[in-house]
């Protein structure tokens, strides 16, 4: 059996952006599938997520992740939970509805062409200036940014 090294990782309670926190763990496993559903405690009062008199918080496992710098190691992505299994209200990913048209994080990009170029595009070639004025840019203040050769 393996004894693999498990870096658990969480958001904490710091406020008004959360921070990463994580807790080194090994543990023999006969593979790293299916992930471990062992629950890690931790002080949360440590981590702005409990008061001193109650600050048992819970890591509840949810993905995992081969970890380059570790020999056996592995990211083990975390929910915070309360001692009795319920979402702690740092715990945002408890939240988010299980839909599955919903997407976060996935980085869209589209063209808008006219005359066979992108719209924008100066007639000859390409911009003359680097594009990051309006690179990924949302709203009128942004596009008017675009170079000269470009509108």
């Amino acid at each position: 059996m393996t004894k693999y090294k498990l870096e658990y990782i969480w958001l904490d309670g710091k406020k008004p952006i959360p921070e990463l926190r994580g807790k080194l763990n090994s543990s023999r496993l006969r593979s790293r599938q299916p992930l471990p559903i062992c629950l890690s405690g931790f002080d949360g009062s440590s981590t702005m997520q409990a008061a001193g008199s109650k600050s048992d918080c819970i890591l509840k496992p949810v993905a995992l992740y081969p970890d380059a710098a570790r020999k056996d190691g592995y990211l083990v992505l975390c929910e915070v939970m309360h001692p009795d299994g319920t979402p702690h209200s740092t715990n945002a990913r408890a939240t988010i509805e299980d839909d599955p048209g919903f997407w976060v994080g996935l980085e869209q990009e589209y063209f808008l062409y006219k005359d066979g170029r992108p719209l924008g595009f100066p007639k000859d070639g390409h911009p003359t200036t680097p594009q990051g004025p309006y690179y990924c840019g949302v709203g009128y203040k942004y596009m008017a940014a675009l170079p000269p050769d470009c509108r």
